[in-house]
C-alpha cells in the first residue's frame, strides 16, 4: 500500500481500483480498518513519538497527546460511519396524484474516489499521514495518497508503514493508502486525473498555488485547504476591568503555546484604549522560554515577520525583542501594541499572519472603531470574545460570526476538540471551503450526492432500501425517522 518503487501513475491507478472496492465495502468493514490503524499506532506510540521529537522538537508530552488525539479521531470516524446519518439518506416515495406526478426518488451521499492529502508541519500526527483528512476520507470509502511534509519525513515513512501493515492485516484492499514525497510529485498529484479532491493544511502561498492548480484542471476538483488565520480576540472594557491579570496570563499562555505554531494562535487582540494591559501581557509572557521551531525555514521567517510589524510607525514592541536568532536559540515571545488607526492605515502589513510566539494588542476607542477594524480582518478559523454578564454583545457576536468558523466566549482558541459539533474552518484565507477539517462532519468533504429515480431495490445501497436493514436515521417523505 505504500510501495515506494511504483510511479505516481501506478499509485493512482491502484488507488482508483481500491476506491471502488472500499466504496462497496460495508460501513462496519471500513470502521474495522480505521480501528485497526488506531490500535497499531497506539501500540507503536513510543517509537513514533521519539522519531517525531527528533524531527520537530515539539517534546514528548505534546507529541504523546497528539498521538492519542490522532487515534481518537480515527475511532471517532469509525463511530460516525456506523451511526449512519453521515449518508444523509432520503426517500421520497412516488405520488402519481401530485402535480406534477412525483417519481420515487432516493438520495444518498457517495464517496468521490481517490483523494490527495498534504501533511501539515505543525501537527506531525493529527494533521499528517494518519490525520483527520486521511481518516475522514478513508471512513467514507475513498482511497488516499498522502504527500509527506518535508519537516518530518522519517516520521511520515514510519507512520505509513504501520498504517499499511494494519490495513492489510484488517483486509483492506491494496492501493487504498499510499505515501509520496517531494514537491514536484505533490504538484503532479493535484493534477493527476485520477485524484478527485485534495486536503491541504499549510501556508497561504503554498495552498493558494495548489488551489489554483486544482481548479484550473480540465476537470476542476475540490481543494479543501486550511491556509492562514489571525484568530482575533476582543476584550470589552468591563471584562478588562474585572479580571486583567487572568486575561493577561491566559493570553500569554495561548499565543506562546507550542512556540506560537498553532493555526488557532490568537494573533490579534483588540482592547479598550488607555489601559496598562499591554504591559501586563508583556510581563506575563517574559518568562516563557524560547522554543525550537518546526523547521529551519519557519525559524528564519519568524524574525522577518517581527521586523515587518516593528517597521510600521506607531507599532511599539512592549515585550521581547525583534532582534533574535530563532534558528540558533529558539523563538522567543514578542508582544506588540498599536492602535486601530495604525492598523487601518497599514492593513496589508499588520493583518498578516506571523507564525511564531507573537501577538499584536490593538487599542480601540469605541464600538464604532472596533466594528470598523473588525471589518478589515481576514477570514479566520476562530474569533474570541471576553465580556461580562449583562453586556449587550449581540452585534459584536454577529460580526465575529461573519469572519470566523468558531466563536469562543471566555476562553482561548488554541486547542481544538474532536467531536460531532466541531467547526474547524472559516472564510478565506482560513480555508478554501465551507466545511470543517476536524470533527464528525469532516467526512462531508469527500462525498457527493446521488439520487436514484424509480430504481429497482436490488441496485440500491442498503441505506435506501425500504426495510432500512442498516437501522440508520433517514428522512422519509419529508419526515425524519430515527431507528
Amino acid at each position: 500500500m505504500t510501495t515506494a518503487t511504483l510511479s505516481l501513475t501506478e499509485l493512482t491507478a491502484a488507488a482508483t481500483a481500491a476506491a471502488k472496492i472500499s466504496a462497496a465495502a460495508s460501513d462496519a468493514e471500513r470502521a474495522g480498518w480505521l480501528n485497526a490503524v488506531a490500535d497499531a499506532l497506539d501500540a507503536d506510540a513510543a517509537e513514533l513519538v521519539d522519531i517525531a521529537d527528533t524531527e520537530t522538537s515539539l517534546g514528548a508530552p505534546r507529541l504523546t497527546g497528539e498521538v492519542a488525539r490522532t487515534t481518537g479521531q480515527l475511532r471517532l470516524f469509525a463511530r460516525v460511519i456506523t451511526e449512519g446519518s453521515y449518508l444523509e439518506a432520503i426517500i421520497d416515495h412516488a405520488d402519481p396524484a401530485a402535480t406534477p406526478p412525483r417519481p420515487d426518488l432516493r438520495r444518498i451521499l457517495r464517496p468521490i474516489g481517490p483523494v490527495a492529502v498534504f501533511s501539515a508541519s505543525n501537527f506531525p500526527f493529527a494533521f499528517s499521514v494518519a490525520g483527520g483528512d486521511t481518516a475522514s476520507a478513508l471512513a467514507v470509502g475513498c482511497s488516499v495518497i498522502v504527500k509527506a511534509h518535508s519537516g518530518h519525513v522519517r516520521l511520515s515513512e514510519r507512520t505509513a508503514e504501520i498504517m499499511a501493515e494494519a490495513l492489510r492485516a484488517a483486509g483492506a484492499p491494496e492501493g487504498l493508502f499510499a505515501l509520496v514525497k517531494g514537491r514536484e510529485v505533490g504538484t503532479a498529484l493535484v493534477q493527476d486525473p485520477a485524484i478527485k479532491a485534495v486536503g491541504f493544511t499549510g501556508s497561504i502561498p503554498g495552498g493558494r498555488a495548489l488551489f489554483d492548480l486544482a481548479t484550473s484542471r480540465p476537470d476542476p476538483i475540490p481543494f479543501y485547504g486550511e491556509l492562514g488565520s489571525l484568530n482575533p480576540v476582543v476584550i470589552t472594557a468591563a471584562a478588562l476591568k474585572a479580571r486583567p491579570a487572568e486575561l493577561a496570563a491566559g493570553l500569554a499562555g495561548s499565543f506562546t503555546l507550542g512556540a506560537g505554531q498553532f493555526c488557532t494562535k490568537p494573533g490579534l487582540v483588540f482592547i479598550p484604549a488607555g489601559t496598562d494591559f499591554a504591559a501586563e501581557v508583556a510581563a506575563a509572557s517574559k518568562d516563557k522560554p524560547a522554543l525550537g521551531m518546526l523547521t529551519t525555514r519557519i525559524a528564519e521567517a519568524y524574525p522577518d515577520g517581527l521586523r515587518s510589524f516593528a517597521a510600521v510607525d506607531g507599532v511599539d514592541v512592549v515585550g521581547g525583542s525583534v532582534d533574535q536568532d530563532a534558528v540558533a536559540n529558539g523563538a522567543a515571545p514578542v508582544v506588540f501594541s498599536t492602535s486601530v488607526a495604525k492598523v487601518l492605515g497599514r492593513p496589508e502589513q499588520l493583518l498578516e499572519e506571523c507564525f511564531g510566539p507573537t501577538t499584536i494588542l490593538i487599542e480601540y476607542a469605541d464600538q464604532d472603531e472596533l466594528a470598523a477594524v473588525l471589518a478589515k480582518v481576514p477570514g479566520s478559523l476562530t474569533a474570541t470574545l471576553h465580556s461580562e454578564p449583562g453586556e449587550d454583545i449581540t452585534g459584536l457576536v454577529d460580526q465575529l460570526s461573519g469572519l470566523a468558523g468558531r466563536v469562543l466566549f471566555e476562553g482561548w482558541p488554541t486547542g481544538v476538540a474532536v467531536n460531532w459539533a466541531q467547526q474547524h474552518g472559516g472564510p478565506y484565507p482560513a480555508t478554501t471551503s465551507l466545511f470543517t477539517s476536524v470533527g464528525a462532519t469532516a467526512v462531508r468533504r469527500f462525498q457527493r450526492p446521488v439520487a436514484y429515480q424509480d430504481a429497482p431495490e436490488s441496485v440500491l445501497h442498503p441505506a435506501l432500501r425500504e426495510d432500512n436493514p442498516l437501522g440508520i436515521p433517514r428522512r422519509v417523505d419529508g419526515e425524519l425517522r430515527l431507528p
